[in-house]
This record gives structure tokens, sequence and C-alpha cells, in this order.
């Protein structure tokens, strides 16, 4: 009994923490509007669904988001190499959130466009064989999703109320077109998983923040490196004064030395007129005019 009541009173610090963290989590889902759906659904996500707007917009049960991640992060776990785990998004704006998980969890990543039988086609150069599968969206993603059900490929994936669910193992019901619900959604996951390998904990919390796997505009991304620059110039101050008198700056070139060799051949340099153009060259007579 003893033990027992001093185990108690060790884990209740820890439970508290952890409701107090998932309070967290699903507020930071709510600003980033994960979960908004569409004006359609699906009979296999009428189960994650809580209510139906005015407006016809179908409201996404954060509760369930919540507890499907963690299933999603126990999955991954199990995985022993963390390189047998492939994480896709053709929809731009989960192209940074997939690169930035890969990078934290040491995953493959793969961004932008599928290229066929990159599971099924041994042949092919870019040949991968990974024993999870993590996609952003199942109707972009849709290739991917019929390789992975042919080699038996277990798919994770963030599924919409209008979302088609054939061969996706792992629903994890979300708004998957928002740039701010997949970043979300991505640093949540991520999150999960280290703080389940140990790598983040209470006592040294994950110290990255959400911003770095929001999707970014090239043109904002654009204006960013020119400011970068212009602030770069200012700090190396502006040019030096050139040296000199700056009395004599306005005044005339000085005439040009005469030169040695030409008067030691014999020649007499003829003056120009003094209404000739500028450039004007009077030739020597001793010359002639044959030339």
């Amino acid at each position: 009994f003893p033990a027992s009541l001093a185990l108690g009173h060790f884990l209740q610090p820890t439970m508290a923490a952890m409701q107090a963290q998932k309070e967290a989590d699903i507020a930071m889902l709510l600003a980033a509007q994960a979960h908004l759906g569409t004006k359609n659904c699906t009979s296999m996500m009428e189960r994650y669904i809580y209510r139906r707007r005015a407006d016809g917009i179908f409201i996404i049960n954060l509760e369930k988001t919540y507890e499907k991640l963690q299933m999603a992060a126990r999955v991954i776990v199990a995985i022993e190499n963390p390189q047998d785990v492939m994480v896709q998004s053709a929809r731009p704006y989960g192209q940074r959130a997939v690169f930035k998980f890969a990078q934290y969890l040491n995953c493959k990543y793969s961004a932008g466009r599928h290229t066929p039988g990159t599971f099924t086609n041994q042949s092919q150069k870019n040949f991968e064989e990974p024993r999870l599968l993590i996609l952003t969206d199942p109707r972009t993603d849709h290739q991917p999703i019929k390789e992975a059900s042919y080699v038996n490929i277990p798919t994770i994936c963030f599924c919409d109320t209008d979302s088609p669910m054939h061969h996706v193992d792992i629903a994890i019901p979300a708004n998957n077109k928002g740039k701010h619900s997949i970043a979300v959604l991505y640093y949540l996951l991520a999150r999960m998983v280290l703080q389940m390998r140990g790598v983040v904990s209470p006592a040294a919390p994950w110290d990255v923040m959400v911003d770095l796997f929001f999707y970014r505009e090239p043109e904002e991304t654009k204006e960013q490196e020119e400011a970068a620059e212009f602030g770069a110039a200012d700090a190396f101050g502006s040019l030096p004064a050139p040296m000199g008198a700056t009395e004599t700056w306005g005044d005339a070139p000085a005439a040009p030395a005469a030169t040695p060799g030409f008067e030691a051949a014999g020649f007499e340099t003829a003056a120009a007129p003094t209404n000739a153009p500028m450039g004007y060259v009077v030739a020597p007579e001793a010359f002639g005019t044959d030339f």
C-alpha cells in the first residue's frame, strides 16, 4: 500500500503536465483551423464529425484527431530504423512541413510529384522500400497510396471530411488544405514521436517553433532576402570620400607630357588650332602628305 501511494504521488504531476500539454495542443489546432472540414462528408469520415455548421461546413472532433496523432506516433516509434519511414506531400502547402518533419525525425521525404513505380519498379534509380508511409492528402497522393497497397506498406494519412479512405490504414481527421493546419499537424506529430523516443521530455522541452513548418510564399521569401541584403549593405556604411583637394575637381585636366621618343626622332609637335574641336590633332609637316 505505501508503494502504490508513493507511485500515485509520482504520477500525479506527470498526468497534470500531460493534460496541460494536450489542452495547449488542441488550442493550437483550433488556432490553425484544423477542425474545419468541407461541405461534403464521406461515410467513413462520419465517425470523426462533431457537428455541422449553419453554412454547411462539417466540424471535426479534435479530441479524436489528437488520439489518432498519438496512435500514429506510436506506430512511427515502433520502426527501429527511422530511414524506413517515408513521408510525402504532393500538395505545395505541405512540402516544407514534410521536409522539416524528415529533418527532425531523420526519415526520408518526397515533396512534389510522385514518380510512378517508386515502390513497385525495382529497376528505377529512385526505388524505395519503406516500411511505413505518411501522406498529407489521400486525394492528391493517390499514386503512392495505390503503389503502397500493391506491396503491403502501411499508410498513415491526414484525411479531410471529403477524403477517400481506400487503402489508408490510419486516418488522422483534420483539415489537410490549409497551410497552417498542415504545418501544425506535422509539428505535433514530430514532437510526439520525439517524446516517445525520449529525446524530448518535460524537463527538456522541444525548442523548435511551429513557424518553421509553415509554408512560405516565394514572393515573401524573395522580399525577405532583399531586405537582408539591404541591411547588410547598410551595415558596411557609406563609401569613403575620394582623396585629393576638393577645390581642383572641376578644373580641366593637365596637358600630357611630351613623349621623349617622338622628339628624339626629329619630329616637332604641331600646335592644334585654337578653335579645333575636342580630340582634333594636327599631323606634323615632317611626315609629309604621302601617308
